[in-house]
């Protein structure tokens, strides 16, 4: 690891402590003496030094490509499990995360049911899902803020709608192959359909031709990362 790497470290241990349900005394005072030099460095107010950052990622068993970048697992396999029982290596134990930003599906060349999946989340009241999919943006804060994560199950049928419930949408190119969350609402005109934003401060509705919908996903329901 370089020494910019580890810039982002403190914030990135302060979401670990945060997700262990541990005080910076708890998490640190096995570690160090001095644990109130932690705080600022949780706060990214101090950089932490090498030898103190591998102490801390070998004693928590931390996915160090995580820590440096804020890609892949939280911790190394051998800890996933313990910290959170809801996750598992194994795809028949349930749903699987798919680390994407749904803005970035493209239609014609992205299945979602078929990325890799970085784990699988055995969560009982959305285990009939698809998918677990990361939120980024405010589009549909509150309902939806940016940093959680939505549990998606594709709808077969795309001419039963819940109106007013949020859907995952992927559109064709024939809508510039659009890819959001919205809450879909009915339009006058039947072959339409109304997607909009929770989000006040997003105002204008987007209009869809139904045609124009590849794929559909109902939105069931959503989790934070320290329900993990």
């Amino acid at each position: 690891m370089t020494d910019n790497h580890r810039e982002n470290f403190g914030p990135r241990l302060k979401e670990i402590r945060l997700a262990k349900k541990m005080t910076l005394q708890e998490f640190y005072g096995v570690i160090a003496k001095h644990v109130n030099n932690f705080s600022p460095i949780e706060n990214g107010v101090r950089k932490i030094g090498k030898r103190l950052s591998e102490d801390v990622i070998r004693h928590y068993h931390i996915n160090e490509k995580w820590l440096a970048t804020g890609t892949g697992n939280m911790f190394s396999d051998e800890e996933l499990h313990e910290v959170n029982p809801a996750v598992t290596a194994e795809p028949n134990e349930g749903v699987p995360f798919i680390n994407i930003n749904p803005s970035e599906i493209s239609s014609g060349e992205f299945n979602l049911l078929r990325e890799k999946p970085e784990y699988y989340v055995n969560f009982r009241p959305f285990n009939d899902c698809d998918a677990y999919l990361p939120v980024y943006g405010d589009s549909m804060y509150p309902k939806y803020a940016s940093g959680e994560i939505i549990a998606v199950r594709e709808v077969i049928n795309k001419e039963i709608i819940q109106w007013g419930e949020a859907y995952l949408i992927i559109a064709d190119e024939y809508a510039n192959n659009i890819t959001t969350v919205k809450l879909l609402f009915e339009h006058h005109t039947s072959s339409k359909i109304v997607l909009r934003a929770s989000n006040p401060n997003y105002k204008g509705d987007t209009i869809l031709d139904r045609n124009a919908i590849k794929r559909l996903f109902i939105v069931k329901g959503k989790i934070t990362r320290n329900q993990l």
